[in-house]
């Protein structure tokens, strides 16, 4: 049980889906022990507690995307696609599934979307403090600006240039 509820584990289980971090119906349903048909089913019976910015079901595209870039099994035979909470409908679902590994694991999660909410304002006002810097510094010294874009590089917010398309567009 320890080895589902640790922060590394629960991170690599929360996808950037309609501009929302999400975890899955079946990743959530695993980590509280049960069935996924049971999570929903006990959702769909206190509907009103998960309005859509709560909770959704994935689009065909929107899963079919979601397998073929995280690498999630095709196996398994879901009829339906899955549905995706958000930080709050996880919160919420500890009202409906009571049980003491339930808490626990709500618990972990709400502090791993804590956590990610705190890199990344950690990351943008590094960010921030990062371009004033290079702002002061101004063009005239070419290796401290390579430095800086080796920086923004690793950073991740670095401008990168979009691929080019051969072809027709549709």
């Amino acid at each position: 049980m320890k080895d589902l509820i640790n922060r590394k584990n629960i991170g690599q289980k929360i996808f950037m889906i309609r501009g929302h971090r999400v975890m899955l119906s079946y990743h959530l349903a695993e980590m509280y022990g049960v069935e996924a048909r049971v999570l929903i089913q006990a959702v769909k019976r206190n509907i009103a507690r998960f309005p859509v910015d709560f909770m959704f079901q994935l689009t065909a595209v929107e899963y079919g995307n979601l397998k073929s870039q995280s690498v999630i099994s095709s196996w398994g035979g879901r009829r339906a696609n899955p549905y995706a909470f958000t930080e709050q409908g996880v919160s919420m679902l500890s009202s409906v599934i009571n049980s003491k590994e339930a808490i626990e694991v709500n618990i972990a999660i709400i502090r791993t979307f804590v956590k990610i909410r705190q890199m990344l304002s950690e990351q943008k006002g590094l960010a921030h403090k990062l371009s004033e810097l290079e702002r002061k510094i101004g063009r005239h010294d070419l290796e401290i600006r390579n430095i800086f874009d080796a920086i923004k590089e690793l950073m991740g917010t670095k401008e990168i240039e979009p691929p080019r398309v051969i072809g027709f567009k549709p």
